[in-house]
């Protein structure tokens, strides 16, 4: 298994292609092309494999553009040269097809085109839905329909697969990220996918069912869907240092051969181990390329930290006394020079342990490196200021947000991979106000719509091949909807997602207890955060969960559903459904007033999490300023319960997001530089991305941990939109104890920066601007300024 050049460098190579370039008859016709699969195995099952197309071009075209997918994924190549993989993850009901104009990789002459395609069967991730194995290319037009898949198309099984089951058990938590690959380069085609490779022993691939377009056909097993997002980043990213090594015979141990300058001899006969750290988490395609080392054992295991003897992972950086345990990959090189192995799908990692065991024959390690891969989201936006320890977060943030987006939103890019609403919601605006990219946003918001259940509730986390169901999760749907509605201009995708937020909140609707007029007894999971009180109950299942969130009676749902009916009201009336804006204010109106009159507890001054209030928490008070539910001369008072009672049931980093819309909705958000005690605890633990929770934590990587990102521009320089699609803007900076701050924000139509300092004790000065055709106005201690397209000062007293 040789290595492929064009890996090497930084890619993406192919351009994505606009759907206005993909013919109308790709997009509304049964495909000319068919779904093609091997012969005479299961194709449920794990395996590898690869397709060949040779065929002849009397000239080099100027476009050949081809629409490609495949079951569950796969690599593809044109001429050797890597174009780029796929599909982007989704339903059987909207299955992405990739579209590649591949003209400058053929030549006049003979071609190739070629992909392997894999399918981890019973051992595929949890967000990985699939039907069986399968490849499918069809051309976009006549001249490029040589390249159409069907029965002249050529497939071999790669052999020299095995799946490595990840064990929840062993690493004592919830995962769920696919298999490890165990790879004996003796049985791997080399070469493969090059035009000179010989395949005249290969069979002809069998022929499934025509490509359908979703909307077509009488029937299909995938309906076909164009990619809406653009291919993943892979990026060289060197390893940095060797931490320590062991080993049964001499090495003269150096770190050259992480640089790609000389080898790493291993001797015959020896077992060696040696821990690398890459000195920050990233997600990457790890691959190595070795020479000799015939049948040797090279065993990877890729771990975010190292833990103790006790568990426990303490300092990142600190490695004494702690050891090893993660996902893992075994190669077996076959003796030849520069052979190389890259897993299927990308690790993620901080610490890689390799294992050698060498038999006759020495191994020479020539390079090891990674190939960062993820959404290739570009940071336009900065935050500055005179605390400098401010940049550092939003320089972990940003890190956190970046590794937790791929094909979808990630939770977590170690242990799940999955996109989960919750966590989505709060992803969503950093990528927005960091990058100005809304693409993935909206792909994310189409997914949780095609998850929509009978019973009306989007699906908590998706696509998942797992059904769940978190009813609080279809509601923060809804407020993502609602975000985007604020910050983007596009009536007619908003217009395809108000049937099911009719839905989902008509679900909460039928779950009120006419007594009381408060959400009554809910079935299902009524996670709210991983505050500690509210512990894992190993009998239901669940955790997270607060009281009456499942008997009935909760005060936080009940809140939350108001706050959701008002930002679902707002967007009716926007679009001429008064009435309806007007029936999800009332009841809005009258949950808020029936909760907090039978939760509002007069000596504590404080909202109890039920009626009964024999449980206090900051997410019920929280919830109740969002929901309207406060009188507005008691905001106040409850904001500074939340921060200064020690009893009430915490909020951990997730549920901060919405702690932070309480202090901004009360007039209070000049507090919030105050509330990042937490994220700096963490950079002092040697974390390099924001963990799920305060240690001990599963997760050191968990982007709803990386709100910093959004506020530092949406709360400290307080730019947020004013009206629905951010056509006009509200300045309204909180700066705390800051002297001075400077932001900058993608919007549609260009960047808004801000640059401020304190003037005296209670003035700013400094100046504003606003990209073309963008007004707003500029808030200060109760007074306004207007804002208008372009650059101007700022002088309030």
């Amino acid at each position: 298994m040789k290595v492929l050049q064009a890996l090497l460098i930084s890619l993406i190579f192919t351009l994505p292609i606009t759907a206005q370039q993909i013919s109308p008859k790709v997009l509304k016709q049964r495909w000319q092309a068919n779904w093609i699969a091997p012969q005479n195995v299961n194709l449920k099952d794990f395996g590898v494999f690869h397709f060949r197309k040779n065929f002849d071009l009397s000239q080099k075209p100027t476009t050949f553009i081809i629409n490609v997918s495949g079951d569950n994924r796969y690599r593809l190549f044109v001429n050797g040269h890597f174009i780029g993989t796929g599909p982007a993850r989704s339903d059987l009901m909207h299955w992405n097809f990739e579209t590649f104009d591949i003209a400058q990789y053929l030549t006049q002459g003979k071609n190739t085109i070629a992909a392997v395609v894999w399918n981890f069967g019973e051992y595929m991730p949890a967000a990985q839905m699939s039907n069986k194995t399968g490849f499918i290319i069809q051309g976009n037009t006549e001249l490029e329909s040589v390249a159409n898949t069907n029965n002249s198309w050529k497939v071999l099984q790669n052999q020299a697969y095995k799946p490595i089951p990840v064990e929840g058990s062993k690493l004592r938590t919830y995962i769920v990220v696919g298999c490890g690959e165990e790879v004996d380069a003796t049985k791997f085609p080399s070469n493969w996918e090059k035009p000179s490779f010989d395949d005249s022993q290969w069979l002809s691939a069998r022929t499934l069912e025509h490509g359908y377009i979703s909307g077509t056909g009488s029937g299909a097993e995938w309906y076909l869907v164009p990619r809406t997002i653009p291919q993943m980043e892979e990026i060289h990213q060197n390893i940095n240092t060797v931490r320590r090594f062991e080993s049964t015979k001499t090495i003269t141990m150096h770190d050259n051969w992480l640089k790609g300058k000389g080898s790493l001899t291993i001797p015959a006969n020896s077992k060696t181990t040696i821990l690398l750290d890459q000195t920050f988490e990233t997600v990457a395609y790890p691959e190595i390329i070795v020479s000799g080392g015939k049948s040797a054992d090279i065993t990877f295991t890729y771990a975010e930290a190292l833990i103790d003897e006790k568990w426990v992972k303490g300092n990142r950086n600190e490695i004494e006394g702690k050891r090893i345990i993660g996902i893992q990959d075994i190669f077996h090189p076959d003796g030849q020079a520069k052979s190389s192995f890259k897993p299927l799908w990308f690790r993620t990692y901080r610490y890689i342990e390799i294992t050698i065991v060498t038999k006759e024959q020495p191994l020479a390690i020539d390079d090891y490196y990674g190939l960062k891969t993820g959404y290739p989201f570009e940071e336009k936006a900065n935050f500055s200021s005179n605390d400098p320890s401010l940049q550092n977060i939003w320089k972990v943030g940003w890190q956190t947000a970046r590794l937790c987006a791929g094909e979808s939103y990630f939770d977590c890019p170690y242990y799940e991979q999955l996109q989960y609403t919750g966590d989505t919601r709060i992803q969503a605006l950093i990528s927005l106000y960091v990058s100005g990219d809304d693409r993935l946003m909206r792909k994310a918001l189409t997914d949780f719509n095609n998850s929509m259940t009978s019973e009306g509730l989007t699906q908590s986390r998706y696509p998942c091949n797992t059904p769940q169901i978190i009813p609080t999760f279809s509601l923060f749907w809804v407020s993502m909807a609602y975000d985007y509605w604020m910050h983007r201009k596009d009536d007619a995708f908003m217009k395809t997602l108000m049937p099911n937020i009719e839905k989902v909140l008509g679900w909460y609707e039928r779950k009120i207890d006419p007594q009381k007029n408060m959400l009554g007894a809910m079935n299902w999971w009524s996670f709210v955060d991983w505050a500690k009180p509210w512990r894992w109950n190993a009998i239901s299942d669940i955790g997270g969960v607060p009281d009456g969130a499942t008997d009935g009676n909760s005060s936080i749902i009940s809140f939350q559903y108001a706050y959701t009916l008002r930002q679902a009201a707002a967007i009716y009336e926007t679009y001429g459904d008064k009435e309806k804006a007007i029936y999800y204010r009332t009841l809005a109106d009258l949950l808020s007033k029936s909760s907090y009159e039978q939760c509002w507890d007069a000596t504590k001054n404080e909202v109890a999490d039920t009626p009964d209030k024999k449980a206090f928490s900051q997410h019920a008070n929280i919830f109740a300023i969002l929901a309207n539910a406060v009188p507005k001369a008691n905001e106040k008072a409850i904001m500074d319960k939340i921060l200064n009672d020690p009893s009430l049931t915490q909020a951990t980093f997730y549920f901060r997001f919405y702690l932070t819309q309480a202090l901004k909705k009360t007039g209070s958000a000049s507090l919030y530089y105050d509330t990042l005690t937490p994220w700096r605890d963490m950079l002092k633990t040697g974390l390099t991305t924001f963990a799920e929770q305060a240690d001990p934590t599963r997760s050191d990587c968990h982007a709803w941990s990386a709100s910093p990102n959004y506020d530092f521009l949406a709360t400290i320089c307080g730019i947020m939109p004013d009206v629905p699609g951010f056509e006009e803007v509200r300045i309204q900076p909180s700066l705390g104890t800051l002297e001075n701050i400077s932001g900058k924000m993608p919007h549609p139509n260009g960047d808004i920066t801000v640059k401020l300092n304190r003037k005296d004790k209670t003035g700013i000065q400094g100046e504003v601007t606003l990209p073309p055709n963008l007004s707003g106005r500029f808030v200060w201690n109760g007074k306004t300024v207007s804002l208008v397209a372009g650059k101007q000062v700022i002088d309030l007293e």
